[in-house]
């Protein structure tokens, strides 16, 4: 083992677990603070200078992006993964190989999305729970971002490919400039050019084009980072399977999130009519971004725990899932805190319309009531990915969406019409809280009872 590898052994063995998890996870908080601000930017800009009905159009376009991230986690995620195991061994020219097929399939998947998209949009939109009033904003904005869409899975990618490259501070400021730059072509696009949901789309793609050189600048750049050669640009059969190998478990969970958002728009649009589609886009937002938060807390815990659960250092694997659950808990409470005290100020952030605030802070108050749960549930499922046992960690990021919570969406509404379509997210959440915290008990009793816990100093 090289010096480098002994220094970061030391550090993940040896050091405070409090110090660590604040160094791994306060860069990969504030990317994913980054990253989810795009979608917050546009509603807010398209809800105060388009109008409500438009930020319901944007809502009927989340199951084309979760799509779209889904094939995207399916080469970014495993291709990352594989990178960073690469460059750990000093295999450079696989290394090379790899970053040549993320561009290549991401270019691909870019390019097939649009074409099965293109001819069947006005149609796909209706059968999300489009009407005649949404579908034109919804078409306007999805065209463009459809044009578009190879630079937003060569984003995507590339961004993960800096990252695992040992850039993360690096692809950190990416994303941060990406937002700024989006924000600011939003208003110049919308108010200054009065392009509408247009002028928000075209900022997107444009960002995202322009972030896209950016880190093809900085991955073609012949230092540590893995650059790109001309032999590395052809598909290899055995990287291409074991990309799609690792990235199955991302894709299969946001496959599934994208048929949750389309039974949501369905269900809202029948129970509650155009804009209660706009109040689920606006309440999404928020929640997401206190999520991603969370996901940011667990991306950090996850080489502290994974090291010390691989040495049997029990001790050190717990207190880093301790102070975890913590900072998710305390970070989801915030985000509870606010939807219950200030959901009409969040509101109003997006869209001035009274009839859209009412039903946004409706939702607000019930989506979010359980989010205290959903920061434990979170970190807690994502230790079982830290701990190698990704069958129980796919489980459980399944469990929340197919056991609990789309039965509830199909049957609550019959109940309790729109407030049953609120209240299905938190009983979703206490369910699968209490079934991850079942599982989670029994494994930490069996670190506990192990003879490496009471040998750990």
């Amino acid at each position: 083992m090289n010096s480098r590898n002994e220094e970061r052994a030391l550090l993940l063995g040896r050091e405070k677990v409090g110090k660590l998890l604040m160094k791994f996870a306060l860069p990969a908080v504030v990317a994913q603070i980054s990253s989810s601000l795009y979608n917050v930017v546009d509603r807010i800009f398209i809800g105060q200078g388009v109008g409500p009905l438009a930020i319901s159009g944007l809502a009927l376009t989340f199951p084309f992006m979760n799509l779209a991230a889904a094939f995207g986690a399916l080469v970014g995620v495993g291709a990352s993964t594989m990178i960073s195991i690469k460059l750990g061994e000093k295999d450079y020219k696989t290394a090379r190989l790899i970053l040549g097929n993320v561009i290549i399939l991401n270019i691909l998947f870019g390019i097939g999305f649009t074409v099965l998209c293109f001819p069947f949009l006005d149609s796909l939109l209706y059968a999300l729970g489009g009407s005649p009033e949404t579908v034109p904003y919804a078409k306007d904005y999805m065209t463009i971002i459809l044009l578009g869409n190879v630079f937003t899975h060569l984003y995507l990618g590339l961004n993960s490919v800096l990252r695992s490259s040992g850039y993360p501070e690096k692809a950190m400021w990416v994303t941060i400039v990406s937002v700024a730059t989006n924000a600011v072509l939003d208003v110049l696009f919308i108010f200054g050019f009065k392009m509408g949901i247009s002028g928000a789309a075209l900022a997107t793609v444009i960002t995202q084009a322009l972030s896209t050189l950016v880190l093809l600048f900085m991955l073609l750049k012949r230092n540590k980072v893995v650059y790109i050669t001309r032999e590395s640009l052809h598909l290899k059969r055995k990287i291409v399977a074991q990309s799609c190998a690792i990235g199955l478990s991302p894709f299969a969970t946001n496959l599934v999130g994208c048929l949750i958002v389309i039974v949501y728009n369905l269900n809202l649009h029948k129970y509650g009519g155009d804009l209660a589609i706009g109040a689920y886009g606006i309440v999404n937002s928020i929640a997401f971004m206190v999520f991603m938060v969370v996901l940011g807390i667990t991306q950090g815990m996850q080489p502290i725990v994974g090291y010390n659960y691989g040495a049997k250092n029990y001790k050190r694997t717990l207190k880093c899932l301790k102070l975890s659950l913590l900072c998710g808990f305390v970070v989801a409470s915030i985000g509870f805190l606010l939807a219950e005290f200030i959901p009409e100020f969040m509101a109003r952030a997006f869209t001035s319309d009274k009839s859209l605030i009412d039903l946004t802070v409706t939702g607000f108050r019930i989506v979010m009531a359980s989010f205290p749960l959903v920061g434990l549930q979170v970190v807690a499922s994502n230790f079982f990915q830290s701990t190698g046992l990704v069958k129980k960690a796919i489980f459980l990021s399944l469990t929340r969406q197919l056991i609990f919570l789309f039965p509830a969406l199909m049957i609550f509404p019959l109940i309790l019409g729109l407030n049953g379509i609120w209240f299905a997210a938190p009983f979703s959440d206490t369910a699968a809280f209490i079934v991850t915290m079942l599982m989670l008990r029994k494994l930490v009793k069996k670190m506990e009872n192990s003879p490496s816990f009471h040998s750990d100093k």
